[in-house]
């Protein structure tokens, strides 16, 4: 038997891409483990992929291309041949186009995979050049990029790797163990040599649970509690002055905005004790090295692109970044050449353009939301909004639309395939090439295809070549093989690249980016911030000049609000929904729904999968204070209801103290079909964009809840 062990990276939208290796025998891949010799990912795979091989065999792959047979919704289809499936698209597309223009058509994706070339921006060319809606992407860190970017700049931050050195380490929003589990082994190696770790969340996480200090918070108010922490340090003289008078602007009008949020203010909102306030704030400022890592939760609600201003203030303040292991850690992903612009070509659009953003599919084709003309076609890859967008039942009444033409590239038939009129086979990991960024290490990955394409699957790359070719397009940019486009890529002349070639790339399958050492690396130690000043700005020259924008662009990471003047200093803004805020609301639905990521699923990915479903629980749970569930004579094990002005979901109940009473949790990434009654939680999330970046406001909603 010929057996090879071919190198790889995980594909998902997850700070650790790791390296993975995957055992082939006789052409068939029969197992999928962790490379030992990657230095942040140590030969360990999580429980979402640790079985991938599974995923790449399971008897519910779409292996060939369908056509619909049955009502929309039915999941009902019949195989035909990918001349007809190109062909239909083509025709259809043409007659769209003819008649209404390429507004009509709408791609629709995300990071299904995060591979360069496959990923978030394969399609933008081809959709560009057709005049398509532009799909504006902004569910993921938008307004914490944004406000990121005001204050300190396109800088990777803290090397995720020097947290060894960290003394006293804050992970804000961020459940390590299950959405970033290989950073953890660095923070147990920092505990090890006398760290304190302190674990911010509403709930009492895997990662919580083995912290020295849990803060729980109220969902949506960590921004009073950053701007208290700067109200103390300023108030007791904690300030590094000399760092703050060389590498910062605005600290006196920070100082003076400052003090209207004292630790009495942030208790009221928060719920932590005005003790633990006042303890947090003195720990963090005298324990160097401190540092901050922030999660993807802490923007998810009105003010977090504010919050993220506060938090990212703070270790400038107490000079953090001049020591090995302190500072902030937020997405290392700018640290990457990527050649954005070249994979998304923005200079194939027309002069007029018509933009939307993705969290408002369901109102857009429903016609609620006004578009002339109406989207006549939609074509889904890389995602699978039913399951993860908001107001779900107005998506699904739009995906019924008859006179939707709706193409969905897929492994599975997903919530949103089963709406389709045309289904296409996409190919796994194991079956394509790749190069991978990292918003979680340092480390650009090289994907070897491990095994050929089961069926008749394609690559996303592959099948733009397709579409390109079926509608005309002899543009030969559109018809480059995928080690071209990899070449194409990044910006191999820059100097994190010096001397990394794609072949030794593709033999090692990993190299850690040309950035310093993590032993000695202390990247803002002499200021040097990637912003208008080069340094950290309290006061954003960006947001006073109104132009403020995520440089990876609209059609790419980020998300922009380019033009819009904003107060230049950080500020608290508090939930949309909340008793605080809204009474009369909270008086009908009185409980906080949070709806954080699955240990088992990768946003909706592995959701209808046997072994990730027996680690997360084959049906939906929601979790709730065994107070809260008393009050309302709910048992452990019962059916619940979970329902508010926009719609509702039932599940079973979880009781534990682990989570703040007045807070309810339900998980998200369960496909409609595991959940009793169709629904799942974005059922209930709310339509509005947060302060920044037009992030989405997941966790920033009301709820009752009742036996079902």
């Amino acid at each position: 038997m010929a057996r090879d062990a071919v190198i790889g990276a995980c594909p998902h939208d997850c700070p650790d891409t790791c390296s993975i290796l995957t055992t082939v025998e006789d052409g068939k891949a029969i197992a999928v483990r962790g490379n030992p010799d990657h230095p942040f990912t140590q030969g360990r795979l999580c429980v979402k992929v640790n079985n991938y091989q599974d995923r790449v065999y399971s008897d519910r792959r779409v292996l060939y291309p369908l056509k619909r047979v049955g009502p929309k919704g039915s999941g009902q289809f019949a195989r035909i041949t990918w001349d007809e499936a190109m062909g239909e698209i083509a025709e259809r597309w043409k007659g769209i186009i003819a008649s209404d223009g390429g507004q009509a058509i709408l791609p629709y994706s995300y990071l299904g995979t995060q591979g360069v070339i496959n990923g978030l921006n394969v399609g933008d060319p081809l959709f560009n050049k057709l005049g398509a809606t532009v799909s504006e992407r902004t569910f993921c860190d938008s307004a914490s990029c944004t406000a990121y970017m005001m204050t300190i700049g396109h800088t990777p931050g803290v090397d995720p790797e020097s947290f060894v050195h960290s003394k006293y380490i804050i992970l804000w929003a961020c459940n390590t163990l299950s959405t970033n589990s290989h950073h953890w082994p660095f923070i147990e190696r920092a505990r090890k040599n006398g760290a304190k770790l302190v674990v911010i969340d509403p709930v009492r996480t895997r990662t919580a649970r083995l912290a020295d200090w849990h803060i729980p918070i109220r969902p949506g108010t960590d921004g009073a509690l950053a701007l208290a922490l700067i109200n103390i340090i300023v108030k007791e003289g904690l300030v590094d002055r000399d760092y703050v008078e060389k590498h910062t602007i605005g600290f006196d009008a920070l100082a003076e905005r400052a003090a209207d949020y004292t630790p009495e203010f942030a208790s009221a909102e928060t719920g932590i004790p005005v003790e633990d306030i006042l303890t947090l704030a003195r720990e963090y400022a005298t324990t160097p090295p401190a540092v901050v890592r922030i999660g993807v939760a802490v923007e998810r609600h009105a003010g977090g692109g504010q919050t993220v201003r506060a938090i990212a203030c703070l270790p400038a303040l107490i000079g953090a970044w001049t020591h090995v292991g302190g500072g902030l850690l937020q997405l290392p992903i700018w640290a990457f050449p990527v050649n954005w612009p070249g994979l998304m070509r923005p200079d194939l659009q027309p002069e007029t353009m018509r933009v939307l953003n993705t969290w408002r599919l369901g109102p857009a084709l429903t016609g609620e939301e006004p578009m002339d003309p109406p989207i006549r076609s939609l074509f889904v890859y890389n995602a699978n909004p039913m399951a993860m967008v908001s107001q779900q039942q107005k998506l699904e009444a739009g995906l019924a639309r008859e006179d939707l033409f709706t193409v969905v590239s897929e492994h599975f038939i997903t919530d949103t395939a089963k709406y389709a009129d045309i289904v296409l086979p996409a190919t796994t990991q194991l079956e394509q090439k790749d190069i991978m960024f990292s918003w979680g290490h340092l480390y650009l990955s090289y994907n070897n295809q491990a095994i050929e394409p089961l069926g008749e699957a394609v690559s996303n790359t592959e099948l733009f070549r397709r579409l390109a070719k079926a509608l005309g397009i002899d543009d030969p940019f559109f018809f480059r093989s995928d080690d071209e486009m990899i070449e194409a890529s990044m910006d191999w002349s820059s100097p994190v690249l010096e001397g990394v070639t794609l072949e030794d790339l593709k033999a090692k399958g990993y190299i850690r980016l040309n950035m310093p050492a993590a032993d000695d690396w202390a990247p803002h130690r002499d200021g040097n911030f990637p912003t208008p000043s080069g340094k950290c700005e309290f006061s954003s020259t960006m947001a006073a000049g109104g132009n403020f924008v995520v440089p990876l662009f609209r059609q790419g990471y980020g998300g922009s609000q380019s033009g819009e003047t904003v107060d230049p200093l950080p500020h608290y803004i508090a939930p949309n929904e909340s008793k605080r805020t809204s009474p009369d609301l909270a008086a009908s639905y009185p409980l906080s729904l949070i709806s954080p990521k699955s240990h088992a699923f990768l946003n909706s990915n592995y959701g209808n999968l046997p072994a990730q479903l027996a680690q997360a629980g084959e049906e939906q749970a929601v979790i709730l204070h065994p107070d809260d569930a008393a009050d309302r004579g709910i048992v452990s094990g019962g059916a619940i209801r979970v329902f508010n002005q926009r719609g509702a979901f039932e599940a079973f109940a979880t009781l534990s103290p682990d989570v703040l009473r007045g807070v309810v949790v339900a998980p998200a990434g369960y496909w409609q079909r595991s959940n009793r009654r169709g629904a799942t939680v974005h059922a209930l999330t709310p339509p509005a964009f947060a302060d920044l970046g037009r992030g989405p406001t997941f966790s920033d909603m009301l709820v009752e809840v009742a036996s079902a």
